[in-house]
């Protein structure tokens, strides 16, 4: 069966897989999110037999899937020819145990008998070293070890090990328990922890839903993208990956094929915006909390691109020469090069996110004068680089200019630095950055202003008058107001030159693998946002409502999507993606006492 980016996320903040819509396993990688992808099907072409963890039902005809209500916990239904059926119950153990979070490198699986006398094989085949192999094993009566990359899982069940070892069809009479996680052996009655172990779950992630702010329209929407960008979340660092899959290609053949289960720094503005949406003040206080690691780190002030879930600065770049790709379509990449990149929106992205830490009192950590010194250093980076090239926020790999939104992001970070230590009653600091702020506008206003015959625009970078998606941005940064006539006009030529139908283009120039053949999805809610800054809600509810349209069936997009049919490509889930239905949800629903 060809694989597609119908995918169910499951999770619990430590590891993360995707479950196909026949109930496979098809990725998953261990310790963490960028680890070694044991269960890697989903990039193993056709070699669905490896890398994959499924259940298959004898005869079976059709299946279904649904998430237990406010949870990743998911059920899927298999139904057989003669009636037969089983429901597969996947979750990650989450909760909390002896004062801490208990969140195993461990996927956990419940398999019950729901109707007819039904046969089941259980093929579980994880690989090591990024498809190099199948995992070696070992067996004892009621457990299965796999030895994977210098560590090793254990799986403790009570189906009968023998017939899961030799793949074999046996009854299924009775709920069958399944916990693969760590090389120990399973303390206590495995049935009934197993089964404690979900409630606890479940509990635990309809609780943290409770906790959220949420708009009256759209909430089931938001509600799940809520739970799957905590699921993108590390905890132990507060690091949110940009998705959780590696080299899903943006097109067809197109070999845009990036690992993006790494941090990226010009995702945090949205970011935090989307979680201050939701209040879901755990997440954000740990997420600011490993932005302030980095700015620790940088020391002199300088931002890369990107970095690990543990703040490692090194992701050099290789291809896993073992793994196919999605439906045959490599290179699969680990680690990616764009760390080496200068992005100097990265500045920022930095401050504007971290400035909420002095103005917000709802946070268990205020940040205070010392915090401010060390973003000083990244305004200074953001103040000598603003008129400087860069390979821009696409990542282009061949080529640098003075990107206009780098410039702006440069111009928001002294803005913010202005506006924080206004309102700390640091006159001489609030001054010395609204000073530099105004320069840097200055600069923006005369070198990205294009003139042409129809009122001219600006352009995506000061040396050539082309256009990109992200000057959408300029609005929502506050660098213009929405009868601004040069955004109007600047509004006017993006919509004309990138919009195809109800989908936004990020740019429409050939760049270093050829001109771009799938919209990107966070582009076309900026779109949706700045219709609805200029006061035209009615034309961006309808947009948000046909985008909202274009989800799987878990609810969630990828980074890209085929503009002509729909076809969703790119990693998945996409961060960006969830904050854009998350930010627009909030920005376009109507309060419930006018809706009649």
């Amino acid at each position: 069966m060809q694989s597609d980016l119908e995918l169910w996320p499951i999770g619990n903040c430590q590891v993360s897989g995707l479950i196909d819509k026949r109930g496979a396993l098809v990725w998953g990688c261990v310790p963490r999110v960028d680890g070694d992808p044991v269960f890697c099907a989903l990039l193993n072409g056709d070699q669905q037999d490896a890398g994959v963890w499924r259940f298959e039902l004898e005869g079976q005809v059709s299946s279904r899937q649904e998430y237990i209500r406010n949870t990743p916990n998911l059920v899927t239904t298999l139904e057989a020819e003669d009636g037969s059926a089983v429901e597969i119950l996947d979750f990650c153990p989450r909760y909390e145990r002896s004062g801490r979070m208990y969140r195993p490198v461990s996927y956990t699986r419940i398999v019950r008998p729901i109707a007819g006398t039904p046969r089941i094989k259980v093929v579980l085949r994880p690989m090591r070293n990024h498809g190099a192999g199948l995992a070696d094993t070992t067996n004892g009566t009621n457990h299965i070890r796999y030895l994977i990359s210098g560590q090793a899982l254990r799986l403790s069940t009570d189906a009968p090990v023998g017939y899961i070892m030799e793949g074999r069809f046996f009854r299924i009479e009775e709920d069958t328990h399944f916990f693969l996680g760590p090389d120990e052996p399973f303390v206590g009655n495995l049935r009934e922890e197993v089964r404690s172990m979900e409630q606890l779950t479940r509990k635990y992630w309809q609780h943290w839903v409770r906790s959220l702010a949420t708009p009256f329209e759209w909430q089931e929407e938001v509600i799940r993208c809520a739970i799957t960008l905590k699921l993108c979340q590390h905890e132990e660092t507060g690091a949110i990956v940009a998705a959780l899959t590696t080299s899903i290609p943006e097109a067809p053949g197109s070999e845009r094929n990036w690992d993006y289960r790494y941090c990226w720094i010009r995702d945090s503005y949205y970011t935090v915006q989307a979680l201050n949406r939701l209040g879901a003040l755990d997440v954000l206080e740990k997420y600011l909390a490993y932005l302030r690691n980095i700015v620790d780190n940088a020391g002199d002030g300088q931002i890369q691109p990107l970095y690990s879930v543990m703040g490692v600065a090194e992701l050099d770049e290789t291809t896993a020469p073992y793994l196919a790709g999605y439906r045959g379509m490599g290179p699969v990449r680990i680690g990616n090069a764009a760390y080496k990149q200068v992005q100097y929106d990265c500045y920022g992205q930095i401050v504007l996110p971290t400035a909420q830490g002095f103005i917000d009192r709802r946070l268990l950590r205020m940040a205070d004068e010392s915090d401010f010194e060390a973003l000083e250093q990244v305004g200074e980076s953001a103040w000598k680089m603003h008129d400087q090239p860069d390979a821009g926020l696409w990542e282009f790999r061949t080529r640098q200019e003075v990107h206009t939104y780098s410039a702006v992001m440069s111009w928001a970070a002294c803005d913010r630095l202005a506006t924080v230590a206004e309102l700390q009653g640091w006159q001489d600091k609030a001054k010395f950055w609204r000073d530099r702020a105004d320069k840097v506008r200055a600069t923006i206003e005369k070198e990205a202003w294009v003139e042409n015959g129809e009122g001219g625009h600006y352009g995506a970078s000061f040396e050539s008058g082309y256009l990109d998606a992200s000057l959408l941005q300029l609005l929502e940064l506050r660098f213009v107001k929405p009868d601004d006539p040069r955004f109007q006009s600047t509004f006017a030529m993006v919509e004309k030159e990138l919009r195809r139908g109800e989908h936004m283009l990020r740019y429409a120039a050939e760049d270093d693998f050829g001109t771009p053949e799938t919209a990107f999805n966070i582009c076309t809610f900026w779109l949706i946002e700045a219709l609805a800054l200029m006061d035209r809600k009615e034309e961006a509810r309808e947009l948000f409502c046909t985008m909202l349209g274009h989800r799987t069936g878990s609810g969630l997009l990828s980074e890209d999507m085929d503009f002509e049919t729909g076809e969703l490509w790119g990693n998945f889930p996409q961060t960006y993606s969830l904050v854009g239905v998350i930010n627009c949800a909030g920005l376009l629903s109507r309060p419930w006492n006018t809706v009649r």
